[in-house]
């Protein structure tokens, strides 16, 4: 394997760790040397040799983790491991010494933050000739002494956290699939199986713990930096590198759940029951569903899955029938079980190393309209990219009901409390009101095996959308927003929150990320300042 590579900004990164360290009295006198250019230097502390990996121990443990193949194939000068927040802070102090913004004079050092590395385009959260920080290891789960709020390391996958929740009938709003990272799900708004009855993710937040561009640790929640943990909630990683997220839990028996799949015949039943349950004026705030189209290759032929979750202790309850009672059915995974077992059943359909890409919009709730937008992608998968190696196509359909979104848009509806004095919570950045009525979150994933379908591939998605937006504007079912954890990387979702959360969230980068780091050096993620302009201005 070829050695490894250093620009002068990570020799420099070492030489500056190394004078921290051997000026700090209370630290380990252990040192390690690392190989590399002339200069490279020993590094004075234990944690350090967890910092700088070795390139073949980088490819072995790391590379290969990332869901997507495209962040597979991106390359990084090196990997931060932090173990705990004091490393973040250390890291972040050193990478920050070479932001653009600063009076070096050397070359920034641009870097990743990457949880459990589940995001699909490349560079979302790894980078080419660059650092990653690698957030895995801060992985705690604890439940708190009240067992009504569990603190979770950046770094866990949903996985982690229902696995110690499950042991002590306690639940949480998360991620539907048990690999999902919690820092990403969060942090870009977060759909869970209980969205309905709690909100989006983030909305079940009470704190965030964060390290920002100076390195210091900061809480971020209702009476500590509250415009913080506004934008938190849903401003991505625009603001610092969030360490520990403190969560509300709920007592949690088993669930009904799982995945039926019917013969695409029954598409018209689908979007009429599908748009009946989204537009029900006595929303069943219990039950959850994802509504999915999808086409293999490899069997060459399409098919509907629906997901189906009741929260209670429910065998097919009558809000979920319209869904169990179409016929005819090729399976059923559908049982009593745990938030474990049934987020564990999706892994399956998320397979690692393949080429990915998600591809969002949202649109109104109509079931002439989601039938024609599921012709429009059958007519154009067929004519374009459906014998694509290892194609695996799927078109979703999303509930987004006024029950959802009620949640982050309150403000004095919901006080709390610290010595007596009553706080209104701040409401989420995404910009969705529940005036907007029942609202359709449509998305469409592709997994495929090859680069060379790749300019096919995704231009016939955007072909897809392109002419579903058309139809969308002459039938009065277009809707502006964007979910960010569904975005590509040419879409804005942040832009789609409204001018008003956008100005509110710019405010926030400008007072805790004066100089701009993670505008101009992290640049992964959906920007405020694209391009890092107009930080200082106003």
């Amino acid at each position: 394997m070829a050695s490894m590579r250093y620009p002068a900004t990570l020799v420099m990164e070492r030489q500056a760790i190394a004078s921290q360290m051997s000026s700090d009295a209370k630290l380990s006198s252990h040192q390690k040397s690392f190989g590399g250019p002339p200069g490279a230097v020993s590094l004075g502390h234990v944690i350090f040799e967890q910092y700088f990996r070795r390139r073949a121990e980088y490819q072995n443990e790391s590379v290969k983790s990332y869901w997507s193949q495209q962040e597979q194939n991106l390359s990084p000068n090196c990997i931060l491991s932090p173990q705990n927040t004091e490393d973040v802070s250390k890291a972040i102090k050193i990478l920050s010494r070479y932001d653009t913004a600063g009076n070096s004079t050397t070359a920034a050092c641009q870097f990743a933050i990457r949880g459990a590395g589940h995001s699909p385009w490349a560079g979302s959260a790894n980078i080419d000739n660059g650092v990653t920080v690698d957030m895995r290891a801060i992985k705690a789960v604890k439940v708190n002494s009240s067992g009504k709020m569990v603190s979770i390391g950046a770094g866990a996958r949903w996985s982690d956290v229902y696995r110690v929740l499950d042991t002590v009938g306690l639940g949480a709003a998360g991620g539907r699939i048990a690999d999902v990272g919690v820092g990403g799900l969060i942090t870009g708004g977060g759909m869970s199986y209980f969205a309905p009855k709690y909100g989006f993710v983030c909305d079940q937040v009470e704190n965030f713990q964060v390290v920002l561009a100076s390195g210091e640790v900061i809480n971020a929640n209702a009476v500590d930096n509250p415009d913080l943990w506004s934008a938190l909630k849903g401003g991505s990683n625009n603001f610092g590198v969030v360490t520990r997220f403190d969560l509300r839990t709920f007592p949690q028996g088993k669930i009904w759940g799982g995945t039926i799949y019917n013969t695409i015949d029954t598409v018209p039943a689908q979007v009429e029951a599908f748009t009946s349950f989204n537009n029900a004026t006595n929303y069943d705030t219990n039950a959850a569903m994802i509504n999915t189209y999808g086409y293999s290759s490899r069997i060459g032929a399409w098919s509907v899955a629906n997901l189906l979750v009741y929260t209670e202790h429910m065998t097919n309850p009558p809000v979920l029938r319209p869904f169990t009672d179409i016929k005819p059915q090729i399976a059923s995974t559908m049982r009593l079980s745990n938030l474990s077992d049934i987020t564990s059943e999706q892994v399956k359909n998320a397979p690692y190393g393949l080429r990915q890409l998600f591809i969002t919009r949202t649109y109104g709730n109509d079931p002439q309209f989601l039938q024609s937008v599921f012709e429009i992608a059958n007519e154009t998968l067929t004519a374009r990219f459906a014998k694509a190696p290892g194609l695996i196509y799927a078109l979703a359909f999303q509930p987004l009901p006024s029950s959802i979104t009620v949640h982050g848009a309150r403000t004095a509806s919901t006080p709390v409390s610290k010595n007596n004095t009553n706080i209104n919570t701040a409401p989420n950045a995404l910009g969705l009101s529940p005036s907007s009525g029942p609202q359709v979150l449509a998305l469409q994933t592709i997994q495929w095996a090859r680069s060379a379908d790749d300019d096919a591939i995704n231009s016939a998605a955007r072909d897809i959308w392109k002419r579903a937006d058309a139809l969308a504007e002459r039938m009065g079912m277009r809707r502006p927003w964007l979910y960010l954890n569904y975005a590509a990387q040419d879409q804005d979702p942040i832009a789609s929150y409204g001018a008003d959360s956008v100005e509110r969230l710019k405010a926030a980068s400008r007072k805790f990320d004066p100089r701009g780091l993670f505008q101009r050096n992290v640049p992964g993620g959906f920007k405020l300042f694209p391009g890092g302009g107009g930080i200082g201005e106003m």
